[in-house]
């Protein structure tokens, strides 16, 4: 499948941003310089006929990414919680894909839920509105169920999805491994293992039975959260395309209108989505991991509530408390204490200068502190980030990107709702209860009592265990097998037959 075949759909890409008038949005919001600007538009406009036309009515960006697939729409959902990287205008235009994509028909819907339940739609509900919410891999509708007459919300896999985001992350395959070829020093941000990542965590979002044993998971760990709640999943009514949940009444997280107006405290609400989402990542190594405004609703009693559990995700305890670490130094200005714990993780090679990078990370962390939040260029921040990690050889870490990509989005709703929020104040209460419960001397006798358990397990197993040990240690090596010449004789005629019948070909062809 990763062929040059995706060439034409990288091609396609630039020319439907260029033919739908989004590629000099995109330029601006990354401030490319004239002669980029200049490149991908020479590069471009001739194939602008190859590029997709998408719905005129839609904005520029919204346009062209509804119309390449359901991956290009994840990356803008994305984007669309950021307007201090792309600016006011093309956040408020990317917010459209978060839940109010053009929806699929009832009457397919209708036919999935069929299909997949073995009963017919009016026989399992009483009422089954037409789509509420529509996103790049799903949308919702109402339903009343006939039994108990409760309100839920069924959302319905939308057809032929899954073949459609293949064909994309196909294509993200092809561009990783070029870009890898033509620039050997991108290949410490492992992009191949990017995407690969990416794809893993998207692909369980097409199967609903996964969401719906994600949403209980996480329901058994934040049962306890004030202000926090989620709906409960109706698992008689669910399956691998279809899943059914309690209904969530609640005013939108992202309009700002709409919670004023309701008397709900933006302020207080930035700070606990903040921290919910750094509480559930270090406490429970579980967490929400598509947090941007169109998965989040406001009760009348201003609670908190989440749904859309396709895209969770996991950090062992190890990895946590590496993280904690390395926000609690920044928190305290600790720098040298921040590079000692990159270089204990191996996140920086050992042969670096451990003061050294404790004196960049200085230049990266003090712009932040005692600066309104409003100032702070977070693309120079970014910009600066990547060449320090690029000059001390740290490799992207996989199992992090998502933590990462979460924060920088649940960062930008909690500054959609105040912009004024600074973050690492508002983190700081949370990451120092993590650092005291699991970092100091109570934690130590908990790992301590954990490892006696685990030893316990192994008790009556372990003379045996050493036993073996030491016979294959006494054992003496066997030889290495000689190579085969078999096939590589093989493979050399093989190789002789074709360039002679090609030398051939070329001779009868003149």
């Amino acid at each position: 499948m990763r062929g040059p075949h995706n060439i034409l759909r990288l091609i396609r890409t630039g020319a439907t941003l260029e033919r739908t008038g989004a590629m000099g949005l995109v330029m601006n919001a990354m401030d490319a310089p004239p002669q980029v600007r200049a490149i991908m538009r020479f590069l471009a406009w001739p194939f602008q006929w190859l590029g997709y036309k998408g719905d005129p009515g839609m904005p520029p960006a919204t346009r062209a990414l509804t119309a390449l697939g359901p991956a290009y729409i994840k990356f803008g959902q994305i984007l669309s919680t950021r307007p201090d990287l792309v600016g006011d205008d093309l956040a408020t235009q990317l917010r459209v894909l978060q839940d109010k994509l053009p929806p699929f028909s009832t009457d397919a819907a209708r036919e999935s839920v069929a299909q997949e339940l073995g009963a017919e739609v009016d026989s399992l509900f009483d009422e089954f509105s037409p789509p509420v919410a529509a996103a790049s891999i799903a949308q919702v509708h109402r339903a009343r169920l006939r039994d108990t007459g409760e309100a839920v919300a069924v959302k319905v896999l939308r057809p032929g999805i899954e073949k459609a985001f293949r064909k994309d992350i196909d294509a993200f395959y092809f561009a990783a491994n070029v870009i890898e070829f033509l620039s050997p020093s991108s290949r410490r941000l492992r992009p191949t293992d990017v995407i690969a990542h990416f794809e893993g965590v998207v692909m369980g979002e097409l199967d609903l039975r996964l969401e719906a044993s994600s949403a209980s998971e996480f329901a058994a760990n934040t049962g306890e959260d004030d202000g926090f709640a989620l709906p409960e999943i109706k698992w008689h009514m669910s399956s691998r395309r279809v899943m059914t949940m309690g209904w969530a009444d609640g005013l939108p997280l992202g309009d700002n209108a709409a919670l004023d107006a309701g008397g709900h405290d933006r302020v207080a609400l930035g700070e606990r989505v903040l921290q919910l989402f750094l509480s559930h990542a270090l406490r429970d190594g579980y967490f929400h991991a598509d947090m941007h405004q169109g998965n989040l609703k406001v009760a009348p009693n201003g609670d908190i509530i989440a749904y859309d559990f396709g895209i969770m995700g996991h950090i062992d305890e190890y990895t946590r408390r590496v993280y904690a670490e390395i926000l609690y130094g920044f928190i305290k200005r600790d720098y040298r204490r921040v590079a000692e714990v990159h270089f204990e993780a191996g996140y920086v090679p050992a042969d670096r200068d451990v003061d050294e990078f404790a004196r960049a990370l200085r230049a990266v962390g003090e712009p932040i502190f005692g600066m309104d939040a409003s100032h702070i260029s977070m693309g120079s921040l970014l910009s600066y980030l990547f060449e320090v990690t690029e000059r001390f050889g740290m490799e992207t870490r996989t199992e992090l990107i998502l933590l990462q990509r979460t924060m920088v989005v649940v960062e930008g709703v909690a500054r959609s709702l105040d912009p004024q929020i600074n973050i690492w104040q508002v983190a700081r209460p949370v990451v120092e209860d993590y650092i005291r419960k699991s970092i100091g001397p109570r934690a130590m006798s908990r790992d301590l009592g954990k490892t006696l358990t685990v030893l316990s397990r192994y008790g009556p197993r372990l003379p045996r265990i050493v036993e073996n040990a030491l016979i294959r240690q006494s054992m003496p090596v066997a030889p290495a097998p000689r190579p085969s010449r078999v096939w590589p004789a093989i493979w050399a005629m093989g190789g002789a037959v074709t360039g002679a019948a090609a030398m051939a070909a070329v001779f009868l062809l003149g």
